[in-house]
């Protein structure tokens, strides 16, 4: 071979290498994800920055060797640093425009998705920002080294800090409004089931902030301490109803936690409206206005005397504001004795003999008074009946704009001193303005498959189903598909009413009943798989149902 035609092969076979060196580069990253075999590869490349964002403590243990420590807890707290402070800090660590910052900590846990957010915020390029899937523990499962030997202070980096991302960050006014507006907002919640419905209280109120949705920042890895796929983690949005449309918040309980659902939604799902409300639930519940915080997630459900005297009552009704329909499922003799103001008796054997025949109900509710624009206040008696659950259900199925249960006793209504009628409820054309007679209707029910169901089969959710025995036995005929047993009465105080949300939570988890799940009551007795279904909803399942055995 000719020296010329030599050089030419050498020139090729160069330009080819060069040519593959970013393809090569590219390999073991995804998005802003890197696997352990690409870090291995680019452990001396001066162009990688490694982070160890975990604790002083646990660096110092052991480490990715060349990585640089952090300690997240040191700088992050409850202060909040200053533009200038923030960008000598990031300089200490060596952070220069256009070195690859790959964050790591103990795996599965949030702090490197905290410090992403933070660079990020901050206005480092998403580019180049990257996070160690699977982090240390990944690491060490594949027998990668570590090391004990702390790495040298890096040479003083050049990232300045020119523009901060507002349009990541939440602040409270914009929380406080989304809070309201459930249907175009959703607020994530990163914390655990414990936190959420009240059992463990870190600071002065147990619970959560309203509307939020229970999504534990566990729910995003995979056992190995990696991040679920990108489809895993859409499937469980979709079953949260969270949408990508929506303008979408995360939080915790200081804004660390609610770093994974953001990283994993914006930067993994590329949803274009997320924000993370660092102060979270300690700037919620430091405001001197005493924020509402809610146990239940649906505590709207359960209406009291003071509620109902008011907004079903007289004078709203007089200034044409009331959006009420009372009704009063107790036999008519029980209803004729003394009832609410205002109250359309619909006995619950009306509801039971109809509970599969929508169209029949419908021409009975509309005459009767009861408005499907409404919220229909279900009354029984005293708490969470059988029969105030059962017609909670069946007009769920009908397509009733809102439903809810009277938890009180007519006893505490005349206790308090509210009127009690005996007189049945005049229903009937209004004959001018005064005249507080309640109107029939025709109601225009938008008839739902997905609540009562004859056949589990017939509605297939996202997530495995599970049946749960409502009654004090598991019903004889045989059921296809993994059953637990839950009995209606384990969920409910002696009054009636529904036990705390901590408690309700630890009773399901104890039985079986998943987080991720189609959940189908069922019981010889229709009224008892309607109970669990109500507590259900009250906790914010969103997949429920009531099979008809």
């Amino acid at each position: 071979m000719s020296k010329v035609l030599r050089y030419c092969f050498l020139i090729a076979v160069a330009g080819g290498l060069l040519l593959a060196q970013p393809l090569m580069a590219a390999d073991g990253i995804e998005g802003h994800l890197v696997n352990i075999k690409w870090l291995e590869m680019n452990l001396k490349n001066a162009d990688v920055l490694i982070l160890d964002a975990s604790g002083t403590q646990v660096y110092t243990a052991k480490h990715i060797p060349g990585a640089v420590s952090v300690d997240l807890f040191a700088w992050y707290g409850l202060r909040e640093m200053t533009v200038a402070d923030m960008e000598k800090l990031y300089q200490s660590w060596g952070i220069s425009p256009g070195k690859k910052i790959v964050m790591y900590d103990q795996g599965g846990t949030m702090l490197a998705t905290r410090l992403f957010y933070s660079l990020y915020y901050y206005g480092f390029p998403a580019k180049d920002l990257m996070i160690l899937d699977g982090g240390l523990f990944k690491w060490q499962e594949a027998g990668l080294p570590v090391t004990t030997d702390v790495t040298p202070v890096p040479k003083k980096g050049s990232f300045t800090i020119k523009q901060v991302n507002e349009d990541v960050r939440a602040r409270l006014p914009e929380y406080l409004s989304a809070s309201g507006d459930p249907v175009n907002n959703a607020l994530l919640e990163a914390l655990g089931a414990d936190w959420h419905f009240g059992q463990v209280a870190p600071f002065h109120r147990a619970g959560h902030i309203p509307h939020s949705i229970l999504l534990p920042s566990a729910d995003f890895y995979n056992p190995d301490k990696t991040f679920k796929s990108a489809d895993e983690i859409r499937k469980m949005l979709a079953y949260l109803d969270i949408r990508p449309e929506q303008q979408i918040y995360t939080h915790c309980g200081g804004g660390v936690a609610a770093s994974v659902p953001f990283f994993a939604l914006k930067f993994m799902l590329n949803y274009p409206r997320v924000k993370l409300y660092t102060e979270s639930e300690m700037g919620w519940l430091s405001d001197e206005r005493e924020l509402p915080y809610w146990t239940y997630d649906a505590p709207f459900l359960m209406r009291k005397t003071n509620w109902l005297q008011f907004w079903g009552g007289q004078m709203i009704r007089m200034f044409g504001g009331a959006q009420i329909s009372i009704v009063d499922v107790r036999p008519a003799d029980a209803f004729n004795q003394g009832h609410v103001p205002f109250a359309l008796n619909v006995p619950a054997d009306v509801f039971k003999s109809n509970i599969t025949n929508p169209d029949k109900l419908a021409e009975i509710l509309g005459p009767a008074g009861v408005n499907a624009s409404h919220e229909a206040v279900v009354i029984s008696g005293a708490g969470l009946t059988k029969d105030a659950a059962l017609a909670f259900v069946v007009l769920e199925k009908l397509g009733q704009k809102k439903a809810s249960v009277f938890l009180d006793s007519m006893d505490e209504w005349a206790k308090l001193g509210f009127a009690v009628k005996k007189d049945a409820t005049v229903v009937g054309p209004k004959q001018g303005p005064q005249d507080l007679s309640i109107p029939p209707t025709t109601y225009a029910g938008n008839f739902r498959k997905d609540v009562i169901i004859a056949d589990p089969k017939s509605t297939p959710g996202s997530f495995p189903r599970v049946l749960i025995a409502s009654g004090k036995d598991v019903p004889a005929k045989a059921q296809d598909g993994k059953v637990v047993h839950v009995p209606y009465t384990d969920l409910l105080n002696a009054d009636g009413t529904p036990k705390a949300a901590k408690d309700i939570w630890n009773i399901l988890a104890k039985a079986g009943v998943p987080r991720y799940a189609e959940l189908v009551c069922f019981s010889d007795d229709p009224g008892e798989a309607a109970v669990n279904y109500f507590i259900l909803k009250l906790m914010g399942y969103p997949d429920i149902k009531v099979l008809v055995i």
